[in-house]
């Protein structure tokens, strides 16, 4: 099960290193002004708690299929929250703004579903234990 166990440090590294690069450390407001509620300052520090939580969880070795679900959720609203802001915003004028702000919001969505994916697949395929992945 070292799958499960790698792509939970994974998701963790990724939420946290992705909001530190971007938001240059969050002083890139760009990113906060295409998305104030979801990516204002505080929204990605509690991207970087969830990746926090995903670290945390590649240590544990028994029940992890429902707090998988509840990962696989929480990835879902982040992926919806993506595919709305596209409805109402230009990719264009986000890169015109800065580059840091394109990249990130031209992948997060796309992260976020391949995560809400993976963790899906530990929900369903992997019961009520897994062995231990030291």
């Amino acid at each position: 099960m070292r799958t499960v166990k790698f792509g939970f440090i994974a998701a963790g590294m990724i939420n946290i290193v992705a909001v530190l690069l971007f938001s240059r450390a969050f002083t890139n407001s760009v990113i906060n002004d295409f998305d104030p509620v979801v990516m204002s300052n505080f929204g990605l520090l509690m991207i970087m708690v969830w990746g926090l939580v995903f670290l945390g969880a590649a240590k544990v070795t028994s029940g992890i299929n429902w707090l998988a679900g509840a990962f696989a959720v929480e990835k879902l609203a982040y992926v919806v929250a993506w595919l709305l802001w596209f409805k109402d915003n230009n990719l264009g004028v986000v890169f015109e703004q800065d580059l840091f702000a394109g990249v990130f919001y031209s992948i997060y969505g796309l992260n976020d579903f391949i995560f809400m994916v993976f963790f899906g697949w530990v929900f369903f395929t992997q019961g009520k234990s897994i062995k231990s992945v030291a």
